[in-house]
């Protein structure tokens, strides 16, 4: 250890993040203690790694958060994170910035701070590259001034934001590649509550637990979409075509309208959403090249939608890894086995079920045979506590068929996973 270079135990005192911890490991020796004053490059203030941060009053904390950084020259990623009963001074929150803003690259800071104390002004013009907020007030954004211009990743969690102050946001991010929100409060002059935002560098972009009765997004180079308990009448893509991920997860939606977008699409991950099968088949049918589709948990609006293996297998041929949830009504199977198309390039396969029955086990045998290249099979099922004898019957045949399907699948890896 003593052979050690300083910069080396800086990067080991770096790995272990928690504040708390590095302070502990940098009172080892002489050469630790040097390490962390000049090679420290990550320091994490989280209020869930040190139960002490809960007793401490929030002068308190800021007092020891404020001597820990000055005692170092060369972070690059801080993390403060407190629960909601602590709220920091504008004064403490600005010092640290400023004593880091020559070296930081990375900011996660999830605390309460004043309504007008205006963090953005604070962490323009620096060359930071990924910034995370939350539970934080954004006002009177000036682009002009508060530029970002190293800024790739954009994380808004709980914080509360105009409109106009948002789109002047990605304007001043010219390279941001990443936009996360996270229930955000967003101000509207719109009676209407519709919101459009914009981004000509944008490729991820993902939306939890909002609504809007509109929402439009135009992004030319997007390539990631993710939408999660969200409720819109409206959401609408604008792109050139780049998505590759769709993923929509417990979202009520009337329109949703990815546009001439589908044709690069490789992963399809739709979950606990009601949609109507003719219109969204319309929309991904021309992903040709899809790899990945996942539809767990859908209902059809119409009763008398069901999509069939023989639709899934003419569609999608480049399909590698394919997940369905068992789904039965009224006596008809909403993936059922019609046609003789096989699904020649599927090699992992996710099948599960909320309510089991003595079909499961045909249409999981039936699936098999329509994948001839398979590797692994995973079996997500829901176990209750309670269970009458009929259930532990039809379980325990269940059980019993999936020994007898190994033992003629003896290439594919069968994997269990209950809850």
């Amino acid at each position: 250890m003593e052979n050690l270079p300083v910069e080396v135990i800086g990067n080991i005192l770096s790995h272990l993040e928690s504040a708390r911890d590095v302070v502990i490991a940098s009172s080892t020796c002489k050469k630790w203690r040097e390490a962390w004053r000049c090679h420290l490059h990550t320091l994490s203030f989280n209020s869930c790694d040190w139960p002490i941060y809960h007793e401490l009053s929030s002068n308190s904390l800021e007092i020891l958060i404020t001597q820990t950084i000055f005692q170092t020259k060369a972070l690059r990623c801080l993390t403060i994170s407190m629960d909601d009963v602590h709220e920091f001074s504008a004064a403490s929150v600005i010092a640290w910035l400023m004593y880091t803003r020559d070296t930081l690259r990375r900011l996660h800071f999830y605390v309460r701070t004043p309504p007008m104390f205006n963090i953005i002004e604070k962490c323009g013009r620096q060359k930071l590259e990924v910034l995370a907020l939350g539970r934080n007030f954004i006002t009177r954004v000036e682009p002009s001034y508060q530029k970002f211009p190293c800024l790739k990743s954009l994380s808004l969690s709980f914080v509360s934001i105009s409109e106009l102050d948002l789109c002047l946001l990605l304007a001043a991010c010219p390279r941001l590649e990443t936009l996360s929100m996270v229930s955000p409060v967003i101000a509207s002059s719109d009676s209407q509550a519709s919101m459009e935002i914009s981004s000509s560098s944008l490729k991820e972009f993902s939306v939890e637990s909002f609504g809007l009765d509109k929402f439009v997004l135009e992004a030319d180079l997007l390539e990631h979409l993710h939408l999660k308990d969200c409720t819109f009448e409206v959401f609408e893509l604008i792109g050139k075509g780049t998505l590759k991920v769709l993923k929509v997860d417990d979202v009520s939606v009337i329109h949703l309208d990815i546009g001439e977008n589908a044709d690069n699409l490789e992963f399809v991950d739709i979950s606990n959403f009601t949609i109507m099968w003719p219109k969204f088949y319309h929309m991904i049918s021309k992903a040709s090249k899809l790899r990945r589709l996942r539809l767990w948990g859908v209902v059809f609006e119409d009763d008398d939608e069901v999509v069939d293996l023989e639709t899934i297998s003419v569609c999608f041929p480049q399909l590698s890894h394919l997940s369905l949830s068992y789904d039965l009504r009224d006596g008809v199977l909403n993936y059922g086995l019609q046609g003789l198309s096989l699904l020649v390039n599927v090699a992992v396969l996710e099948l599960g079920w909320t309510s089991i029955n003595d079909l499961f086990a045909t249409w999981v045998a039936g699936l098999l045979e329509r994948c001839p290249n398979l590797t692994k099979l995973i079996i997500y099922g829901f176990v209750s506590e309670v269970k009458i004898h009929e259930e532990c019957q039809i379980l325990a045949k269940f059980t019993e068929f999936i020994i007898e399907l190994g033992r003629k699948y003896m290439h594919v890896k069968i994997e269990f996973e209950y809850e």
